[in-house]
């Protein structure tokens, strides 16, 4: 039985382990799938160590997915643009990485709440690896104006510096966004992990904006509630999580699970 698992801090409340069982059983596939719970120190001995046990692939989850694209013996074009990973295959002498986080966001926002991009002004906040695994799909979808957001300016200017091949993508601080409008507004940050949400000028999510956290469950609470309070339609990142890993699934096993029976289970649960 080929063996999987998702590996992050904190990784308690992964939804992956259902997810990928899902899509084993309705695809006639045997594997395990688990949760293993890594700081970022113990990494490296980590991969190395269940490369050496024969585990078939890995998922990455905060904040493990920038410090992975070093220890890949090879990566994707995607991984290699996003200077993130979220998805290890193995090969026989190390790991593969992939990045189908992006993936996962446009077919989500696209296919299953039918958001189009093209022409929108969208704002990014956070500039971490979670932010990066989605800022080349998301220009590739050729929105109006895009801008990426911190707390401090130094790590969006490097970010944009280093996407500016790909897109115009506009530097911001979190206070340098006052007077801005935006149609999408999607949370990249961890604060939700610490049941925060990120201190935004008034305005900046109102009536009309669509809110969309990339994180799900109680990480995504803080910020939905801060979104739905200023009247906005908002969205936690629960179908992003089906999608991509549907995006994993297809890589590992040479399948695309359906999606739309186990988001909606999810969403019963939920």
């Amino acid at each position: 039985m080929d063996k999987y698992a998702v590996l992050g801090q904190p990784v308690a409340h992964s939804a992956s382990p259902r997810i990928h069982a899902a899509f084993a059983q309705a695809l006639g596939a045997q594997l395990s799938y688990e949760k293993l719970e890594v700081a970022p120190a113990e990494l490296a001995a980590t991969l190395a160590r269940l490369h050496e046990e024969g585990y078939a692939g890995l998922n990455l989850t905060v904040p493990l997915k920038s410090a992975a694209v070093a220890l890949c013996k090879t990566l994707s074009e995607r991984a290699r643009v996003a200077g993130a990973v979220n998805t290890l295959i193995r090969d026989p002498d190390g790991w593969r990485g992939d990045n189908t986080d992006g993936a996962g966001l446009i077919r989500d926002l696209r296919a299953n709440l039918g958001v189009a991009l093209e022409g929108r002004r969208v704002l990014i906040l956070g500039a971490g690896g979670a932010a990066r695994g989605i800022l080349a799909p998301l220009l590739q979808q050729k929105p109006a104006f895009l801008a990426l957001a911190g707390r401090t300016p130094w790590k969006p200017e490097e970010v944009a510096a280093a996407f500016k091949t790909l897109g115009p993508v506009a530097p911001r601080t979190f206070l340098a966004l006052k007077g801005d409008r935006f149609d999408l507004v999607i949370n990249a940050t961890s604060a939700g992990h610490q049941g925060e949400a990120p201190r935004l000028p008034p305005g900046v999510i109102a009536a009309g904006t669509m809110a969309y956290d990339l994180s799900y469950g109680k990480a995504a609470e803080p910020f939905l509630a801060l979104a739905r309070a200023q009247g906005a339609v908002a969205h936690d990142g629960l179908g992003m999580l089906v999608e991509q890993a549907a995006e994993s699934f297809l890589l590992w096993r040479g399948l695309r699970p359906e999606t739309a029976p186990v988001l909606a289970s999810l969403r019963r649960a939920a």
